[in-house]
This record gives structure tokens, C-alpha cells and sequence, in this order.
């Protein structure tokens, strides 16, 4: 029999990091064979299920990135911006599918990952859910349908912990939207309102945030005419739907070329 491909998480002992521990420990279709923390973290050394307060499973944190992706058939990541840079060189250097679900990234970071994508296969997206992905194909959809007579806001809400604003998952939609309308995202987002900010631009994409409490997250896109709104809307209620997206891109990305892939690829919608 095929051995089941082998999967390090990066960022181990996060929030995401340990819900993919779980995912990818508990599937019978991938391996477990690393764990990857920051040098210095308590749990280096440790076996990541005793780490985590559970049973042991024969995989030990390291700070040695390359060291684990060497061993591994994919690398899933959920971590920071810089970080998955140069995740994203490692990988490529031991032909390991790299699944980024990081969010925050700056245009000339993910242009950063172009370089290691022409040796190994990346999937990056905003979000790895199957439901926020039929939501951009939607949003695109229906921003190509109504012209600028109907404004469109987009409206996320995460827990407390979240350090990027907006999320990766409103900006995502967002771009649906501005690719929907034929025009640049960052030619007509609209992100700040505070105080005498005038009346609202015509065609501009509206963005607002909300951060609370444990808000696995909630994304609405709304589409704001004379007499009617239209309104798209998506709502988790269990982080573990984007692990589970996240080793399906894992999993799909072991026969592909390489290349910069994203999940609607993965899910066979483009």
C-alpha cells in the first residue's frame, strides 16, 4: 500500500495550528510527521500531543523548519506574513505542496512566493472554507450583474485575538467584487470612516470591522441599491471547517505542478 503523505503545521501551538494538529492526527488519508515552532517556545522538544494536553503522538516540536519539510510530502501554515515567506522557500526546497492560509499579507510579500511556486505547488487563500469560496464566486457574480447605481460594503467579524484588519477573507471578496466590476480593488476600497468624511464615493468598495469575544468568523456582502439590498453572507461557527479545508489542499496538491494555486482550484469551481 501508498504510504498516506506526510504533513508538518507550522505554528504548532496556535489556535489553528493545534486545531490542524487535531485534523491532520485524526484523518485517515495524511500522516502527521512534524510540528513547527519559533525558537525558544517551551514546547520544542515536546511531543506535540502531550504539548497540546493530550496523548502523545510520536511527533516532536522543532525549530528547524527544513529539517521537518524534508520528511514531508506538504507543509500546511497558518502562521505570520514574514514567516510564510520564508516557509515558502523551504518548502519549495524540499518539493513540498505549501498550503498558506496566513493572513495579512502585503502585495509584495505574496510576490514573494512567486519565486518558490516555479519548483513546488502552493495553494494561498484568504480563506480555506468551502462555503466562503462559493461566496466569492457569488460575489463576483453578482457584483458583474448590478452596475455602481448599487453600493457594496463589506462587512467581518472576528474574535478579540485577531491582529489583521480586514481579514484575508473580506479582502478576498472584496477582490470578487472589484474583478465582478472590472476595476482595482485598491483603485476603490474604501476601509476608514471617522468623523466629516463626506458623502459616500460612487463604484468605491466599503469595508468594516468588528473584533469580539470568540467570533470564529462572519463575512457579509452587501449590496445596497435605491429601495433594496441584496446581501450574501457566510458564518463559521467551527475553525475546524478551515482545517479540513486546509488538508484537502494538501491532499489535491500531491499529483499538480507546480505553480500558485488557490482554493477555488482546489474545489474545481474556477
Amino acid at each position: 500500500m501508498t504510504e498516506l503523505p506526510g504533513i508538518v503545521i507550522t505554528g504548532a501551538s496556535g489556535r489553528m495550528g493545534r486545531m490542524l494538529v487535531k485534523t491532520v492526527a485524526e484523518s485517515d488519508k495524511a500522516r502527521l510527521v512534524g510540528a513547527v515552532e519559533r525558537a525558544g517556545h517551551d514546547w520544542i522538544g515536546q511531543d506535540i500531543g502531550t504539548a497540546m494536553g493530550g496523548a502523545a503522538l510520536g511527533v516532536a516540536v522543532t525549530d528547524d523548519p527544513l529539517e521537518a519539510f524534508s520528511k514531508a510530502q506538504a507543509v500546511i501554515d497558518f502562521t505570520a506574513p514574514a514567516a510564510t515567506v520564508d516557509f515558502a522557500a523551504l518548502a519549495a526546497q524540499a518539493r513540498a505542496v505549501h498550503v498558506i492560509g496566513t493572513t495579512g499579507m502585503t502585495d509584495e510579500q505574496i510576490a514573494l512566493l512567486e519565486p518558490a511556486a516555479r519548483h513546488a505547488v502552493i495553494v494561498r487563500a484568504g480563506n480555506m472554507s468551502l462555503g466562503v469560496n462559493l461566496l466569492t464566486l457569488l460575489t463576483r457574480k453578482v457584483a458583474a450583474a448590478l452596475d455602481a447605481d448599487f453600493d457594496i460594503e463589506v462587512i467581518e467579524a472576528h474574535h478579540n485575538r485577531k491582529v489583521d484588519a480586514p481579514s484575508g477573507t473580506a479582502l478576498m471578496l472584496g477582490e470578487a467584487a472589484a474583478e465582478g466590476r472590472g476595476v482595482k480593488l485598491d483603485e476603490v476600497s474604501d476601509r476608514g470612516r471617522d468623523g466629516m468624511t463626506g458623502a459616500r464615493q460612487r463604484g468605491d468598495i466599503g469595508f468594516a470591522v468588528v473584533r469580539g469575544g470568540d467570533i470564529v468568523g462572519e463575512h457579509d456582502v452587501v449590496f445596497a441599491g435605491e429601495g433594496e439590498r441584496l446581501i450574501l453572507r457566510h458564518v463559521a461557527t467551527d475553525r475546524a471547517i478551515f482545517a479540513r479545508g486546509a488538508l484537502k489542499a494538501a491532499l489535491w496538491g500531491q499529483d499538480k505542478r507546480p505553480g500558485l494555486y488557490d482554493m477555488i482550484d482546489v474545489l474545481g469551481l474556477s
